[in-house]
């Protein structure tokens, strides 16, 4: 059985009267403050081991301890650069991420009204305490409008309700009571630290504190984070490439032995071609692509992203997930309809409840206010001066019911004015039954069609000297119905379109009525599809058509994101509180705003500045052009990349000497790099902006094999003209000017590839080439320009001969109409929607 008050304060060792200050204080240095424990952040060294846990970088690494083993010192160098490179942007991003969301936390430490001692003899004071300072043991009293500061068992209580929505998500108020004896299997008499009062007044004992409570605890949870979209579209690419580029120099180096007797001198050159296929510079893009996007966000909406690679999952979510009260409704009620009882609007209702509301608020004592009584009165207007209050009757949970007595007509009569739950009220008045089921009936319709049904009675008595008790209101006469809904939240709607119109599907997880939630979408211009519970969101696979799921505990929540995951959606959740947390580990990406509880802001990946889904709609768009910026990169280098190595390991086989030498190797891939940094800058066309955007590894890979293979049969074409150019056989055999040649082609060829093969291209109609035609107009000149200078002679090589650079133009006026034709037919197959999925969407 469970402690009964006097029980449970001899256990604290406290009483009715509370603690005295030494008393207070010495349990204060025993147990600690009353503040949960703080959640700290990754150290420097964490970080950094997390960013070479990435693929491509750990790869590069190891590429780069090779070419040191080999004595390829400049390559070792330049790959090791790139890697710490890498890693310093990407911890640099997340550390100022940090501290952004630091400063937009502004926590504000409250205060409890407590009941303190001086000493053991003396009376009693209530005085206000930092919430810091609570012991078990203190005596706290609650009104309207506080947070409940500790984990509480009430010693008594009038009329109160509290929010427990940061806990279990359910927006109504939950009743509660001082039972004696207390109630078996029940929370009614408990109170948890982070809920919120609502109505009434109550007096309570500290039972818990600090990371004892139950809000703590469900902090410390611990939720298994699942790989996002991000991590396992890139993965999958990268451990293909990996593969791949190991295969690489074992391949070249068993070929050199066996044709050409040259197995170790090709270790170098083999190296090179494995840096060469390597997408080198994809972290340093990525992070750079990334942190510009979140600095812009951070400074122009105060949306802080808190894991980089969550700003290109926002660009792939397809499905927001959000919870309904507080985020497309404010927290308060407003009155939608007044109906007679013959179910037609009658403002006589709406005045007679706010009469009630009125003067239950001015005779109540202590005063209690209502969001239903508040939403009459702004909907009524002024009413006080109508009546004069003689006396009131607050809400009583058992009942369900609030009765006011304002004085009638003369002196001698007072009407009784009653509201409450319909079936309450109707109880209490005079009508036949099949009356009584016809007018439940009427109250049903208006619950079905997501309105919170008040029913409004009166009564005119003889005036009564005595007190009014709950029993006097019997025999009432009907006067109708009073409906509310939620308000809507500001920008609501219209940000809703904008979602809509960017290709995301919002559904709607509640602890709410089915029905109060689906006229909240509809209200809202959202289509509601269908609507229903998590069982049978789950039993549809992922929700199916189910929009609006209700009545969701927050393990519901968790397993609909998920179920939608598995179904293969990238998925977005907006959550503030605690039951939130096992659902923002269960997205792709997790969202909170600022004023959400600690554990919701630190469990998030992005923070808003306030709860906006205007501010998501902005933090998508960010997403999809990073998104597109990376893809753009990775089909321009991978395709380029893959087309190279393929040329250069069949010009291995084919020719007497060494195709291209290490160094030159590396001084085109160091140009080629440098030229893609433009990529981090680039503008994508806004059509790629209006569609989630998604890496699909299998297309993805399809894609870069189709136009790799286009590149050496292009390289393979420079090969050809250059042995039958005049004195070809002299040309085929001068090492230097092969080379030359060779290393224009390559650096001309992916200047094309960088401007035909990006994400979302428009060529016609732009007046000035951006970042990326800029970069590849500087990267073909120094294919021109490097082997007629100093730096060419260094590199051993040298200019071309005239004929030379015709031959060379023909082969790539040929390559550039290749290269449209096929990717105008990928185009056309991608937007007919073929049979094979494109790389990346749109």
């Amino acid at each position: 059985m469970p402690d009964t008050a006097l029980g449970l304060l001899r256990r604290l060792e406290t009483g009715p009267r509370g603690l005295t200050d030494t008393e207070a204080a010495a349990r204060l240095a025993a147990l600690g403050e009353n503040t949960p424990a703080p959640l700290a952040g990754p150290s420097w060294p964490r970080r950094c081991v997390r960013a070479l846990r990435d693929p491509f970088t750990a790869l590069l690494l190891t590429l780069g301890l090779v070419s040191a083993c080999v004595a390829s010192w400049r390559t070792a160098a330049v790959i090791l650069a790139l890697v710490a490179v890498s890693c310093a942007l990407r911890v640099t991003g997340e550390r100022r991420a940090d501290r952004a969301l630091a400063a937009l936390r502004g926590l504000v430490t409250g205060t409890a009204t407590v009941l303190r001692r001086t000493e053991g003899a003396a009376e009693p004071r209530a005085r206000e305490v930092p919430v810091a300072d609570l012991v078990p043991g203190d005596v706290v009293r609650l009104g309207p409008g506080d947070l409940v500061p500790a984990d509480l068992t009430l010693l008594r209580a009038r009329g109160l309700t509290v929010r427990e929505d940061v806990l279990t998500g359910e927006s109504a108020p939950v009743p509660k009571h001082a039972a004696e004896p207390p109630e078996p299997g029940t929370d009614a008499q408990l109170c948890f630290q982070g809920c919120a009062v609502v109505t009434g007044s109550a007096t309570a004992v500290v039972v818990e504190t600090g990371p004892r409570t139950r809000f703590a605890a469900a902090q410390r949870a611990p939720v298994r984070r699942e790989p996002s979209a991000f991590d396992r579209s890139v993965h999958g690419i990268s451990w293909v490439l990996v593969r791949f580029v190991l295969l690489t120099p074992p391949l070249v180096l068993m070929a050199a032995a066996a044709l050409h007797g040259r197995g170790v001198a090709t270790l170098p050159f083999a190296v090179a071609v494995a840096v060469g296929l390597t997408p080198e510079m994809l972290p340093v893009i990525v992070t750079t692509c990334l942190a510009r996007a979140a600095a812009l966000l951070a400074r122009t909406h105060q949306v802080v992203v808190r894991r980089l690679p969550a700003l290109h999952d926002l660009g792939a979510v397809d499905v927001l997930c959000v919870d309904k009260t507080g985020t497309l409704t404010r927290n308060r009620p407003v009155v939608a309809a007044a109906l007679g009882p013959d179910g037609r609007t009658d403002p006589e209702v709406l005045r007679w409840a706010a009469v009630g509301a009125w003067w239950t608020l001015q005779l109540a004592d202590p005063p209690a206010p209502d969001a239903l009584d508040e939403a009459l009165l702004n909907a009524a207007g002024p009413v006080g001066e109508e009546h004069d209050g003689v006396a009131a009757l607050p809400f009583d949970p058992a009942h369900r019911v609030a009765t006011a007595v304002v004085a009638g007509s003369g002196l001698v009569r007072h009407v009784l004015v009653t509201r409450g739950a319909v079936e309450d009220v109707l109880d209490r008045c005079a009508l036949p039954e099949d009356e009584h089921r016809r007018l439940l009936g009427l109250a049903a319709c208006q619950a079905e069609a997501g309105l919170r049904v008040l029913a409004v009675a009166t009564a005119e008595r003889p005036a009564a000297v005595r007190p009014y008790r709950a029993a006097d209101a019997r025999g009432l006469t009907f006067r109708g119905l009073v409906g509310f809904r939620d308000e809507l939240a500001p920008g609501a709607a219209e940000a809703l379109r904008e979602l809509t119109a960017l290709g995301v599907t919002v559904h709607v997880l509640t602890g709410d009525h089915p029905a109060t939630a689906a006229r909240v979408c509809r209200d809202l211009g959202l289509d509601v599809g269908e609507v229903g519970t998590a069982s049978a969101a789950m039993a549809a696979g992922g929700t199916g058509g189910v929009r609006v799921v209700a009545r969701c505990t927050p393990e519901d929540k968790a397993r609909v994101v998920g179920g939608l995951r598995e179904a293969g959606h990238t998925v977005g959740f907006l959550g503030d509180g605690v039951n939130d947390v096992p659902a923002l580990h269960a997205a792709d990406v997790g969202i909170a705003p600022r004023d959400a509880v600690g554990v919701a802001r630190e469990s998030a990946d992005v923070v808003l500045g306030r709860k906006d889904l205007t501010a998501i709609g902005h933090a998508v768009v960010a997403g999809r052009h990073s998104s597109a910026n990376i893809a753009s990169y990775l089909r321009v280098t991978l395709s380029s990349n893959l087309g190279n190595v393929l040329a250069m390991l069949a010009a291995g086989l084919l020719l007497p000497f060494l195709p291209m030498l290490p160094s030159q190797v590396l001084a085109q891939n160091l140009c080629f790099d440098a030229a893609q940094l433009a990529f981090a800058h680039d503008r994508p066309d806004r059509a790629v902006l209006r569609r989630p955007t998604r890496l699909r590894p299998p297309a993805f890979l399809r894609f870069i094999t189709g136009f790799g293979l286009l590149n050496a049969v292009a390289d393979l074409a420079t090969f050809a003209v250059l042995a039958l150019a005049p004195h070809g056989d002299a040309a085929l055999d001068d090492r230097v000017l092969f080379h030359s040649a060779w290393f224009t082609e390559n650096l001309l060829t992916q200047a094309l590839v960088m401007v035909l093969l990006r994400t979302g291209r428009r060529v016609a109609g732009r007046r000035r080439p951006g970042p990326v035609g800029w970069s590849a107009a500087a990267l073909a000149a120094a294919g021109l320009l490097i082997p007629l200078s100093p730096l060419g002679a260094a590199l051993r090589m040298t200019g071309l001969p005239a004929v030379h650079y015709l031959l060379l133009a023909a082969v790539l006026g040929v390559y550039v109409l290749a290269l449209a034709v096929a990717r105008g037919r990928h185009d056309r197959r991608r937007s007919e929607g073929g049979p094979s999925q494109p790389e990346v969407q749109p």
